[in-house]
């Protein structure tokens, strides 16, 4: 008998336990639905602000002056490259527009790469003689004085450079890769040359990444394998690639004569510009806004990225107009020598972690600013449902759309280490017709869809950073 009462009695104390661990799930659950009640009514009453600040921006005195502040800064200085004397006039320029304007300013020192382009070009010798249009790849060695005369081995894909490997030895390797999307097709930029040199190729050409061309060399970053012959490497029009293409398909004997000053000095002094408006209540606790300010040597990289530095300084002019102060510090950051792999953005990361924990929100420009489309977001399922109320301020603008993936080459540490991040969704499908070209310029712009993207992004750091608590991780 007294083992039946044992036996009751644990019976009875573990319903007991499994009652109380349900009532503890339900109040969590129930208390999370509060809060997450409490969030989405906190949200919605910054409405009245968010209309002021779209006011202001597409509508009010602030109306066109993102675009007049990027015309002004484009036409001023110019295209833009790692280590050149032009992004140290960027730096100074926005530096002293950034602190006129009554914003707390500051420079942080990074060290970055300095590859000049030099003079270059190409021309085709056999089967007929042609000027080809051509940029130098970033990174890319120089050739000899004279050049390099050779014959041309056109290829659309690595998988048949390694078919014809026997046939690329001292030639020209010319990729003609159709473009399916950047992601996939920057490969070949990217990697080209080294693949080609494995097999004893002497250069490489390669078709532009973009959907569309006008006879216009798009220009970009290439890397160099260790351990592998790095040989000179340039971009070309899709209309030559395509046109030796025909040539090879026909079994006519291509010959080019390429010439490329090209060469990398020591690594050049350079800064990340950084601009605030402090929180009154949490001024350590950090909502970033950020675009890059150095672009490639061609065009007036007025669309890359001169427009997503632009609404990132327009966004904090919009809020201080207001006399608007939020909880945290908003803080805008123009990243240099973005183009080279976020030389920058990283030395900013390695500096600044230590103070992860007080980072709400990382944001980043960089696809243009085209008319807007929504907001792209990485972060917590916790965080995305406030994020989703945020968007919904957005009305006014018919931008209420929230994606998944944030991305940027300068934010993407802080996302892999946790950080909430957001980047502008933009109706972006011209970017890539324009992009590391001399068409990056001015005209690419539009005024008001300046405005409407300076709307969004002050709206959306704002009310992030005024919040009673940060994003959830």
């Amino acid at each position: 008998v007294t083992c039946h009462n044992y036996y009751y009695v644990d019976v009875f104390s573990l319903l007991l336990l499994l009652l109380l661990l349900l009532l503890l799930i339900f109040d969590i659950i129930l208390l999370s639905e509060l809060r997450f009640t409490y969030t989405v009514a906190e949200v919605a009453a910054y409405a009245d602000v968010a209309k002021r600040i779209i006011e202001l921006a597409v509508f009010g005195a602030a109306q066109n002056r993102s675009y007049k502040r990027l015309a002004d800064f484009a036409d001023t200085i110019g295209s833009r490259v790692s280590g050149s004397p032009n992004l140290d006039m960027a730096i100074k320029y926005m530096f002293s527009v950034m602190k006129q304007d009554g914003l707390d300013v500051h420079l942080e020192p990074v060290k970055i790469p300095h590859w000049v382009r030099g003079t270059e070009s190409a021309e085709m010798i056999e089967p007929r003689v042609k000027n080809l249009a051509v940029l130098g790849l970033g990174s890319s060695v120089g050739t000899p004085p004279e050049g390099i005369e050779a014959e041309v081995l056109v290829v659309q894909s690595f998988e048949e450079l390694k078919c014809r490997a026997s046939e690329a030895t001292g030639k020209i390797v010319v990729f003609n890769q159709p473009f399916i999307s950047y992601g996939e097709t920057v490969a070949y930029r990217a990697y080209g040359a080294s693949e080609a040199a494995k097999l004893g190729a002497v250069a490489t050409l390669i078709r532009s990444v973009t959907p569309y061309s006008i006879n216009s060399p798009h220009t970009g970053w290439q890397d160099y394998q260790d351990g592998v012959k790095r040989i000179p490497t340039a971009c070309i029009t899709v209309e030559d690639a395509e046109l030796m293409w025909r040539f090879s398909q026909r079994k006519q004997k291509i010959v080019v004569r390429l010439k490329m000053g090209a060469k990398t000095l020591p690594d050049a002094d350079s800064f990340n510009t950084v601009a605030e408006i402090r929180g009154w209540q949490h001024p350590e606790q950090v909502v970033l806004l950020s675009g890059h300010l150095d672009s490639w040597d061609v065009g007036q990289g007025a669309m890359d990225d001169g427009g997503g530095a632009m609404i990132s300084w327009e966004a904090l002019s919009l809020i201080k107009d207001l006399g608007l102060r939020p909880r945290r510090t908003l803080r805008t950051v123009l990243w240099t020598a973005e183009e080279q792999g976020g030389v920058g953005a990283q030395q900013y990361f390695n500096l600044h972690k230590v103070n992860m924990s007080n980072f709400d929100l990382v944001m980043e420009s960089d696809l243009g600013t085209f008319s807007p489309v929504g907001l792209r977001f990485t972060g917590s399922d916790a965080a995305q449902k406030v994020m989703e109320e945020v968007v919904k301020l957005l009305a006014p603008i018919n931008t209420t759309k929230l994606e998944l993936n944030g991305e940027g080459t300068d934010i993407s540490p802080w996302m892999q280490a946790g950080v909430p991040g957001a980047s502008l969704h933009v109706a972006d499908s011209r970017y890539f017709w324009f992009h590391h070209s001399e068409g990056d310029t001015m005209t690419v712009q539009n005024p008001r869809d300046m405005d409407l993207c300076s709307a969004l992004w002050a709206v959306v750091a704002y009310v992030v950073a005024d919040l009673q608590d940060m994003l959830p991780r």
